[in-house]
């Protein structure tokens, strides 16, 4: 961060704008609505500055105009009183601020959106002010026209929620139970009121202690595919818990102050039995804390999500399943080669590799079927003896395979291969899990990256 973020008080403060054109007046207006007194110093007025009562002092700039002023603002078309201002400003350790011109400045004044009380400020350093206005645009379009009468009423209410809710923790709930609630559309109808009385009853309440469990699917890695669902419960959730195929880029997502419960899942090493995580999820869900439990990709495909939430219904807490993108959506995406495409395949497997011990494995030779893509979750281990398989059930052993490494991860690696080859080839790279393997006459359609 180059620049220090920070909100000025310039109410009844004087602040001096030097130029007289258009991009001045903006400033000035900009000003007058946080409350500051504006002297401005120009020769010559557009019609709207000549227009308004400003206090106006037609003269060339000099260093003296700064005496007294908080801030000073340069506005002209003119690079050498730009110079000017910003020089004698920093000599008098005076804030300045000079329009597109970024070296002269000690002072960035952002684009806004403003939902009064609420200030949403946007800044590229500026590198890029096109950037920071569409940025605008786009929160002005996103950020509800509520907003401020929400805010209003929480800083009404923060005194009162305080006084009844001792603990941070309390009341953080609290306030997020509210804004979960049915309190914006209430304001969107202009029905202070009934936002008012939303908010006593919740306040008087004993739900604002429920927690959650909400089993949440991760996608593959790359945390712009998570779904908005998704990052929703991991940015609410009190404790996370989450399998070793989570990205870090995901788990930097969650609040600072979340509990994370790592329970592995990595084969040959060690990792929380099942039972015992299913145990810990309903223990963390029963004192009332919001609860997440993160797998990689989608939590019912491959991910044992069916068990966990048999055990969260046996014991009485309701759970929510948040769908991820699971690897074989996702690597197909990224490498553009569908799972289905007329006249190569019409249908789709998705299958494990994994073998639980004791466990029946997949019928292979059954899935050898022609026209059909296979996507092979967790087949590392097992890719000699797959490959063999599917030859044997009527596949050729040249039937193209791609193999996608960390798919959709910066550190991600594809191989492009055949059935013949495959364990080879998974050797010699030293393919390292998370892997997908894609089986079938579409990978024929994989390009390199040029």
């Amino acid at each position: 961060m180059h620049d220090f973020p920070l909100f000025l008080d310039l109410h009844g403060k004087d602040v001096l704008v030097v130029g007289g054109g258009q991009v001045a007046w903006r400033k000035v207006q900009a000003l007058h609505k946080a409350g500051a007194k504006v002297r401005l110093v120009a020769k010559r007025l557009c019609a709207e500055i000549a227009a308004s009562p400003i206090d106006h002092v037609a003269e060339q700039f000099e260093p003296k105009w700064l005496d007294g002023v908080w801030l000073a603002i340069a506005a002209t078309d003119d690079e050498l009183v730009n110079e000017a201002v910003a020089k004698a400003a920093n000599e008098r350790r005076i804030w300045s601020n000079v329009v597109d011109q970024r070296a002269l400045c000690s002072a960035i004044v952002p684009a806004v959106v403003e939902r009064k009380p609420v200030t949403i400020a946007i800044s590229s350093d500026g590198q890029a002010p096109v950037l920071a206005r569409r940025l605008r645009e786009k929160l002005e379009a996103e950020v509800p026209q509520w907003t401020g009468a929400l805010a209003a009423l929480m800083g009404r209410f923060r005194d009162k929620v305080a006084s009844r809710l001792a603990s941070f923790s309390d009341r953080r709930r609290f306030w997020e139970a509210l804004l979960d609630g049915d309190t914006g559309q209430q304001l969107a109808k202009g029905d202070i009121a009934a936002a008012e009385a939303e908010l006593e009853a919740l306040l008087a309440g004993e739900n604002r202690r429920s927690g959650w469990l909400k089993l949440v699917g991760a996608g593959p890695g790359d945390p712009d595919l998570l779904t908005l669902k998704a990052l929703q419960a991991i940015q609410a959730a009190d404790v996370i818990v989450y399998d070793r195929l989570v990205s870090a880029a995901v788990m930097n997502l969650a609040r600072r102050d979340a509990h994370f419960i790592s329970v592995g899942k990595e084969k040959g090493l060690h990792s929380v039995p099942q039972q015992e995580i299913e145990a810990i999820l309903v223990r963390e869900a029963s004192t009332g804390k919001r609860v997440v439990r993160l797998k990689g990709g989608d939590p019912f495909v491959f991910g044992r999500g069916g068990e966990e939430v048999l055990a969260a219904r046996a014991a009485g807490i309701a759970v929510e399943v948040v769908p991820g993108i699971t690897a074989a959506a996702a690597c197909s995406a990224r490498t553009q080669v569908p799972l289905t495409h007329r006249g190569l395949a019409n249908q789709m497997t998705l299958v494990t590799g994994h073998c639980q011990p004791g466990g029946e494995d997949a019928n292979w030779r059954a899935l050898a079927q022609p026209k059909s893509t296979l996507a092979i979750y967790m087949g590392l281990t097992q890719s000699s003896h797959i490959a063999d398989e599917l030859i044997a059930g009527g596949l050729a052993a040249a039937t193209p395979v791609l193999v996608v490494e960390n798919g959709t991860r910066p550190e991600e690696r594809r191989f492009r291969t055949d059935l013949g080859q495959l364990a080879d080839t998974i050797a010699r790279e030293q393919v390292q899990s998370p892997a997908l393997l894609i089986v079938g006459d579409t990978v024929t359609l994989y390009q390199e990256d040029k």
